[in-house]
């Protein structure tokens, strides 16, 4: 037998995953190398959903407007005949474009309002299309949606059509959020699941961040929304490189499908194949052969009285966090100074925030957490409406202060609202606390118009509702290391003081 050249080199032996009861898992291993691949690649989609969500922040930046006729102060008197924009900061934003000042001022708030409202209608769509005709076709629609129309945006010639078209980015934009956090953790499991739904938040954190880059380069409206829509055709890559969940597939009876795919993951991730098959088959004829759960509904969670509290608590921290990061990110667009810094620093703090929030977690708890977290928003902010009157820098660190605190929540609730609800009502649980979560988003641009009246009004506002939110979670219980509720009466049962035996 001839010798093995010396510089040949021994195959890598095969590393089996540890068997778990979840047969996806057991096949492709917890967190690997095609996971670790997933997870950037679909981590591109993530930026627009901060692009798309609060670009309105520099679309309708403040545009002074002032009166050009002699003798008169006020451009919105009857005695003024003609106005002037002051464009020495923005060539163009649709304040400008359309007018929209004086009695039309409040349509620029109701244009980033339908926007929170098409949030909310996509997530509903997208998840039941995800859910009727899977992951990969929903998730591509959504994506390809996002660039089409907001290429049309661009374009707009009347403000009722930027609207509507606003409206579709964004129901695309949520689609895209939506279906691409089930894909990842459809095949990413228990132990590296929580760091991973965490640390998916950071593009969104980033995607705001360079919004104020985007603007100070660009200073006209159209061509401000081309270049945060135009990245979105690189999501043709996905055509290739994304899958159908394999999960979905074996839920579904789609046995062939799902075990290719399981394969080709199997073999990136150094894990043996030749199991795959037997093992997926005996799986899927358990499943088949067990008797079907009670599904549960969404009015489940308020028939017994524990979990109608801890329902309602934790649907408020969605409704404060995101009424709070939507409205104080818009808030500081008003607060004078320069906007590209105030914008800029008020959302860098956002990524340190996501960061700290996978540590806060792991060691002091989902609880603990979520009550420093919005205990830092309600401080900034009830700071910022005292000191409202101060100078810009001092204005702008309050803000940022309540700002920190909410980027810090928003992972969290993730986190922790699926780890409350039992499993029989727990995506009706999140899927009701992300609804009332876009009631706050959708009315955040509505409270920063009381700005008209006073700088305050809208700070204490958001403070209160942060102090109304830490009350709340003093009534939900951890999560941290305990085994999730499964069934109603587990939902009821789980976080109640055990009474002592006599």
């Amino acid at each position: 037998m001839a010798d093995r050249p010396q510089n040949a080199r021994e195959p890598k032996p095969l590393k089996p995953p540890t068997k778990t009861a979840d047969p996806i898992i057991s096949q492709i291993g917890d967190f690997r190398r095609y996971q670790l691949f997933f997870f950037f690649i679909i981590m591109l989609c993530k930026f627009g959903t901060g692009w798309h969500t609060l670009g309105h922040i520099f679309l309708a930046a403040p545009t002074p407007l002032s009166c050009t006729t002699t003798n008169v102060t006020d451009p919105c008197s009857d005695e003024c005949s003609e106005t002037e924009f002051d464009t020495s900061v923005f060539k163009s934003t649709i304040i400008t474009e359309w007018d929209l000042t004086c009695d039309k001022k409040q349509l620029a708030s109701i244009s980033q309002s339908l926007v929170m409202l098409g949030i909310l209608v996509g997530s509903l769509v997208f998840g039941m299309l995800a859910d009727r005709f899977g992951r990969r076709p929903a998730f591509l629609l959504s994506c390809f949606l996002q660039l089409f129309s907001g290429l049309i945006v661009c374009v707009s010639p009347y403000f009722w059509f930027y609207c509507i078209f606003r409206f579709l980015v964004a129901v695309a934009t949520a689609g895209t959020m939506t279906t691409s956090f089930v894909l990842l953790m459809e095949i990413v499991g228990p132990k590296k699941r929580e760091v991973v739904a965490i640390l998916y938040q950071l593009p969104f954190n980033i995607g705001h961040a360079s919004l104020a880059v985007f603007a100070y380069f660009i200073r006209e409206w159209r061509w401000y929304q081309f270049s945060i829509t135009i990245f979105s055709a690189v999501f043709v890559i996905y055509i290739w490189l994304v899958p159908e969940s394999p999960r979905w597939l074996f839920t579904t009876g789609r046995l062939d499908k799902s075990i290719k795919i399981l394969e080709k993951i199997a073999k990136c991730n150094r894990a043996p194949t030749e199991t795959i098959r037997p093992e997926i088959e005996a799986a899927y004829a358990t499943l088949a052969a067990r008797q079907p759960v009670k599904k549960g509904t969404m009015l489940d969670l308020f028939r017994t009285p524990y979990l109608r509290i801890k329902t309602i608590c934790m649907a408020n921290n969605w409704l404060v966090v995101c009424m709070v990061y939507y409205g104080t990110a818009q808030y500081v667009s008003k607060l004078g100074g320069d906007i590209f810094i105030s914008n800029l620093i008020a959302a860098v703090v956002g990524i340190p925030g996501t960061c700290l929030c996978v540590i806060m977690t792991k060691y002091l708890g989902r609880k603990k957490t979520l009550l420093l977290s919005n205990g830092c928003s309600a401080v900034g902010l009830l700071l910022l409406a005292a000191l409202s009157t101060q100078g810009e820098v001092v204005q702008v660190a309050c803000a940022t202060i309540g700002l920190f605190g909410a980027s810090v929540t928003f992972p969290n609730v993730y986190l922790y609202g699926a780890e409350l609800f039992p499993t029989v009502v727990r995506s009706s649980g999140v899927g009701l606390c992300s609804m009332i979560g876009r009631v706050g988003s959708i009315v955040a641009p509505l409270i920063c118009d009381l700005d008209a009246y006073a700088l305050w009004i809208a700070p204490l506002i958001f403070g209160l509702f942060s102090v109304l939110s830490m009350v709340g979670t003093i009534f939900i219980p951890e999560t941290r290391g305990t085994l999730l509720p499964e069934t109603l009466e587990d939902g009821e049962n789980f976080g109640r003081k055990k009474k002592a035996v006599a």
